[in-house]
């Protein structure tokens, strides 16, 4: 088995099963892509997210396309897969929180690698219909952080998400859009210089196959690429019924924080941005300094708050906090042991201990696990 069969297996379950897919992820994570691809084309995995589309074997037609328009497809398998990032996914499905699949693998277009665009990375988001001030606040805000040498991730939507693009492409930074369609479709039509200039400074992403139309359920589920990818979501306008909600309500989920710039208390494209102030954990933001202190191991990083020194468990989720505090000062403990300490099933324990060792926080040793030297 090679590299390239993994890619085309991959490339024919993105195709097949309409994201999220946690049915078919089980599967793969169970079986591998490859034995995961054969039973689902043949027909001998019966599930329901791939019935209606398993005949349609275009994975070499899709790579082929991709190749067309300076695209590619990353997988898991990849140096370049934004495994860091993207593990908040599957540690708020491993929690039952619903649509919380990682992907299958991301179409990128766009020569820079995708994990070094996320490794600092911020979310701006907000309402299509914005009001000037909000275009202005996401532009300054985005300008800022790309100063910072923070990417600046959104969705390429008109209002809000365009303003925080040009921001960061004005001050020579990357930026990432993430799309609710394939990245050789230009969506919405009026963007598409803008995209080409995405393309040029950072990347287009989407985990829809070439061609792919864009839909309303699609950029509902795109949202939670923009939430993951990035460490930190700013809204920074939104009406009662805003779409950038969705990536609020995702942000908080994955355990990631969430800011929002306060506007008048008369405009209608503010109340969203109000109603996550006062009913949930959001922080108000008024600049990007406000967002790099909020925003957990980059603000620890990018500031100079010297009462707060870094520590390097700084950016671990819940879930892997508590897998870490199981670990004594002293000796090792069992995978088991740990499971029962922090009350993280066994399973997720042997998941994430990897994830701790490659950051330098956890080590094999005689006794099983223990404290690494980060």
């Amino acid at each position: 088995m090679t590299i390239d069969d993994v890619r085309l297996a991959r490339a024919y379950l993105l195709r097949v099963a309409e994201p999220p897919a946690p049915e078919v992820a089980s599967l793969v994570a169970d079986l591998g892509p490859v034995r995961a691809a054969e039973l689902v084309r043949t027909g001998k995995a019966a599930i329901d997210e791939t019935a209606a589309r398993r005949h349609l074997d275009f994975a070499t037609k899709d790579l082929e396309q991709a190749a067309v328009r300076q695209a590619r497809l990353v997988i898991p398998e990849d140096e370049e897969w934004p495994a860091w990032p993207l593990l908040a996914l599957a540690n708020a499905a491993a929690r039952d929180v619903p649509g919380m699949t990682e992907p299958l693998g991301l179409w990128v277009r766009g020569e820079a690698r995708l994990d070094e665009l996320v490794q600092e990375a911020i979310a701006v988001v907000g309402a299509r219909g914005a009001t000037g001030y909000g275009e202005q606040v996401a532009a300054e805000i985005a300008y800022d952080l790309a100063q910072r040498s923070v990417t600046v991730v959104s969705g390429a939507a008109y209002g809000i998400d365009g303003c925080a693009h040009r921001g960061a492409l004005r001050a020579g930074g990357a930026t990432v859009a993430v799309l609710a369609c394939g990245v050789d479709v230009a969506y919405p039509a009026g963007h598409t210089d803008l995209l080409v200039r995405i393309i040029g400074q950072g990347a287009v992403v989407s985990e829809y196959p070439p061609g792919t139309r864009p839909a309303k359920h699609r950029f509902l589920v795109r949202n939670r690429l923009i939430a993951a990818l990035a460490g930190g979501t700013v809204v920074v306008e939104a009406g009662r019924r805003s779409g950038s909600r969705n990536t609020a309500a995702t942000t908080v989920a994955l355990g990631r924080p969430l800011m929002a710039v306060p506007g008048p208390v008369t405009s209608a494209m503010s109340v969203g941005c109000h109603d996550l102030l006062r009913t949930t954990a959001a922080t108000a933001v008024c600049s990007a300094a406000h967002v790099m202190a909020d925003a957990g191991r980059i603000g620890v990083d990018a500031t100079t708050r010297s009462d707060e020194p870094a520590r390097s468990t700084d950016g671990l989720d819940r879930v892997m906090l508590r897998v870490h505090e199981e670990l004594p000062s002293r000796g090792g403990v069992s995978a088991e042991r740990i499971a029962v300490g922090s009350g993280v099933p066994l399973s997720r324990v042997r998941a994430l201990l990897p994830e701790l060792e490659l950051l330098g926080l956890v080590q094999k040793c005689e006794a099983g696990w223990c404290r690494g030297p980060g």
